[in-house]
């Protein structure tokens, strides 16, 4: 009994208190560098348009594209078009993915629907 009466007497002591030294814009631009690395996913149809209409797109302007689209994204675009000199590509910034694409001679004749923001690529 005494044993079980002297663990109650015990008070756990408290830890103390730690201070955060990251703040939200630390955050924010650490998430920035790591969108910049990574490329945007490319759809399987989208990966089929590239094949079929030979359009290439350099390692720079993947660069470019993907930097382009995390901006995009913090300003609240979903759904862009991205033109580059010899393409243009419709992109879900949301999901960080290229839907579908076309050599920019095709784009200029066409209308794009469901899109809420445009993307334009120089070299």
């Amino acid at each position: 009994m005494d044993r079980i009466n002297q663990l109650q007497q015990h008070h756990a002591m408290p830890l103390p208190l730690v201070k955060k030294t990251e703040t939200k814009n630390e955050s924010a631009s650490f998430k920035d560098i790591l969108a910049g690395v990574q490329h945007p996913k490319i759809s399987k149809h989208a990966k089929e348009r590239l094949s079929e209409r030979n359009i290439t797109i350099s390692e720079t302007q993947w660069q470019a594209i993907s930097e382009k689209m995390t901006e995009a994204k913090q300003k609240g675009v979903t759904d862009s078009l991205v033109v580059t000199d010899n393409a243009a590509l419709l992109v879900s910034t949301k999901n960080n993915t290229v839907v579908t694409a076309m050599q920019k001679e095709e784009a200029i004749s066409k209308i794009f629907t469901n899109i809420n923001g445009t993307i334009l690529i120089q070299d």
